[in-house]
């Protein structure tokens, strides 16, 4: 990344000097430049007062440049670092033109400190100061990000480190944060318009006639299947490498983020996913992980070779690296239209291999939620177009996926719900899209467990269904088929009520659930263990549950964390009230 410098990759491949490499350096916050030791006190923004300055600027990632907003002059925004029981004041100054806001993704706080503009606080206005003022309550790995006019893509979000007050049970040498994003110089409004247009504009990996004859993608017959139900199975991420850059710390694959080790040491990699719409599928090929945290809380320790990270979680893992080589981290998006490799290694100067995309993924009748024992597509046309009520069109084994009767009374049936799911699978255990095939051991849900017990053990008092709707094909988003622009009521929830929330995917494609100001557990199989998050991936076509312990008062937003997802509609409120609706 680059602001007005000569190419940052020919730099780098020239033999570039240790006062050159240092300048190029100074563009990225110190927790972020290559070659770092790990964090340490000097590299992030510590203490008791915290100042963020918002403003734009121009960039350059690699051979891309255009507009970013930036928070105190650099992308990713500096590394902020807290310590359990501490009392903070973050003041946020908007040298904007337009409105912006913070919010600190994952944290514990009065809801008008959450800072999602209209819902906890007006925003901030260009040329005034906000000053965000809380208790520290929790340790963990989380991150910051703006919540106004999808900045948050053009490069507004940075790490957040906050450290326990006691002892930490995760032992380890050295730390290391991998914050992953993608970057596109295609400003998100105008990503939206050419999406509202055309539903797969940036999907370049369509299947074709030479995937056919080699035996690649679907067969004949299927792909004819699918055409009668105007799906594509190669439409697993809306927006691609077509144009995204894919970042570690902000650095692409050419740049080669570089992180040091000693070798024997135990490195902590805290993993945050910053990114606008990108999951990622994280792997060190020559190194098992070990999972320490989800969503910055302790879970048992367990080990794997791959995880997929969604969009705004967070997983921190332990790698033991015993040589004195260069070691990959490879985050490639789960679509495979692209990827980023960084590095570890034990001195500055070396690169390990950049592995080559694995084959795309494709869809399955499993991801739209339904079970193909015993139809009979050949025997009638599904037509997403016609009214919800409408008539089959086809014989006795045609299917009708926007069948009034496969909707709960909650779901809006109308023209933003191209599908209801027939059969949805509890996927608690599935491995995630593009990694069902590989032959290496893959983080699932059912395999995380919280280190210490949840403190509230009662069973829910009641139920809640959400559902998570879409029409892929007119891009429109939305829960239980409205859109927050609709006005929905709120999702209410009393004080301290312990409720069991279901989301049902509706959609092929998998959505990560991000609910403010809040922690839930989710249901495992893990009894008094199920471990604790604020996201969660619902898989295509699935479904899964979450208990949640209302214990935060107040109006918080709760919604799907693709970027462009979230601004066309799928977001609700869910307010806690006390019994007799004060806050």
């Amino acid at each position: 990344m680059r602001w007005g410098l000569s190419d940052r990759r020919s730099i780098l491949r020239g033999g570039l000097t240790t006062v050159g490499l240092a300048f190029a350096d100074s563009l990225f916050p110190a927790w972020a430049q290559t070659g770092t030791a790990g964090t340490k006190a000097g590299s992030e923004l510590s203490g008791d007062h915290i100042q963020l300055r918002i403003r734009s600027s121009h960039i350059e990632v690699g051979r891309r440049s255009g507009h970013a907003i930036l928070a105190n002059g650099t992308m990713p925004a500096p590394l902020v670092r807290l310590k359990e029981g501490q009392n903070v004041r973050l003041s946020v100054s908007n040298e904007l033109s337009e409105d912006t806001s913070i919010h600190w993704h994952g944290l514990i706080l009065p809801f008008q400190m959450d800072g999602v503009p209209g819902i906890s606080f007006p925003g901030i206005k260009p040329g005034s100061t906000f000053h965000y003022e809380f208790p520290v309550r929790q340790a963990g790995t989380y991150w910051y990000h703006s919540h106004s006019n999808m900045q948050e893509a053009m490069g507004l979000f940075g790490p957040l480190v906050i450290d326990p007050a006691g002892e930490d049970p995760v032992g380890y040498d050295r730390e290391h944060v991998l914050l992953l994003s993608d970057w596109s110089p295609v400003h998100p409004h105008k990503q939206l318009r050419r999406l509202k247009q055309m539903g797969g504009y940036f999907n370049m990996q369509k299947q074709t006639l030479a995937g056919l004859l080699a035996g690649k993608d679907q067969s004949l017959d299927e792909r004819i299947d699918w055409g009668r139900m105007r799906m594509d199975a190669t439409d697993i991420s809306d927006v691609t490498g077509s144009t995204y850059s894919y970042l570690v710390n902000g650095h692409d694959s050419d740049a080669n983020w570089t992180g040091l080790f000693v070798p024997g040491e135990r490195v902590r990699l805290r993993i945050i996913n910053a990114s606008a719409m990108t999951n990622f599928n994280l792997r060190l090929p020559e190194l098992a992980m070990t999972v320490v945290q989800a969503d910055g809380q302790d879970v048992v320790p367990v080990e794997t070779d791959e995880l997929q990270i969604a969009i705004a979680e967070t997983y921190d893992v332990i790698v033991t690296p015993g040589a004195a080589r260069p070691f990959a981290i490879i985050a490639e998006a789960i679509d495979r239209s692209g990827l980023c490799r960084a590095t570890l290694a034990p001195q500055l100067g070396m690169t390990a291999p950049l592995v080559p995309l694995r084959a795309r993924p494709l869809l399955t009748m499993k991801d739209m939620g339904m079970d193909m024992s015993g139809m009979d597509l050949a025997s009638g046309t599904l037509d997403l177009s016609a009214p919800a009520d409408a008539p089959s069109k086809g014989g006795h084994g045609s299917m009708k996926m926007r069948d009034k009767s496969l909707a709960p009374e909650s779901v809006r049936m109308g023209p933003g719900v191209a599908t209801i799911s027939a059969a949805p699978a509890d996927r608690i255990a599935d491995r995630p899209t593009g990694l069902e095939q590989v032959d290496h051991r893959v983080l699932t849900y059912a395999d995380l467990k919280a280190l210490h017990p949840s403190h509230d053990r009662r069973s829910p008092e009641r139920e809640l269904e959400v559902h998570l709707t879409a029409n892929m094909e007119r891009y429109m988003w939305s829960f239980d088929g409205v859109k927050l622009s609709e006005n929905p009521e709120p999702l209410a929830f009393r004080h301290n009520e312990r409720v069991r929330v279901t989301l049902v995917n509706d959609t092929m494609m998998p959505h990560p659930i991000h609910l403010h100001g809040h922690f839930f557990e989710l249901v495992n199989g893990a009894e008094d263990q199920q471990p604790r998050k604020h996201t969660v991936n619902v898989l295509p076509g699935g479904k899964l549950s979450f208990d949640l312990t209302a214990d935060a008062l107040g109006d918080w937003a709760f919604h799907c964390h693709m970027l462009l997802h979230m601004h066309s509609g799928m977001f609700r409120v869910v307010t806690v009230r006390k019994e007799g609706g004060t806050a």
